[in-house]
């Protein structure tokens, strides 16, 4: 019962730029953070992003530092992600990802967005 939107992937060169948009609806209660995770085959599922919804504090993985911003609609649950001089080690699937806090941290997560970077 909880859908989420995402969109935004797709094949880039190394040093272009994509913006993943993320939008979470239903029945998923009161969201404290939303972001994005990234997988690569071969690799550890990786935080890439995360912003509060309340106050907008942001968390980034050290490698994207500088290159990715994230953002969120001021009355939605909705986030964006800009990836800017995105890099070959920047492919990966990208996963939504929402969470809230109860007596236990519930994890929401979307399908998925391939993003490849590849000259």
């Amino acid at each position: 019962q909880v859908q989420f939107v995402e969109s935004g992937g797709g094949l880039v060169q190394p040093g272009g730029s994509l913006r993943l948009s993320c939008a979470a609806s239903g029945s998923i209660g009161s969201i404290y953070d939303m972001g994005w995770y990234r997988q690569d085959p071969g690799k550890q599922r990786e935080l890439v992003a995360q912003i509060t919804l309340n106050g907008g504090r942001t968390n980034y993985a050290d490698s994207v530092k500088g290159r990715f911003a994230i953002s969120k609609a001021d009355a939605k649950n909705e986030v964006y992600l800009q990836m800017n001089t995105l890099k070959p080690e920047d492919t990966a699937v990208y996963v939504c990802n929402a969470r809230r806090f109860t007596s236990i941290i519930e994890n929401y997560w979307g399908q998925g967005t391939q993003v490849t970077v590849s000259s």
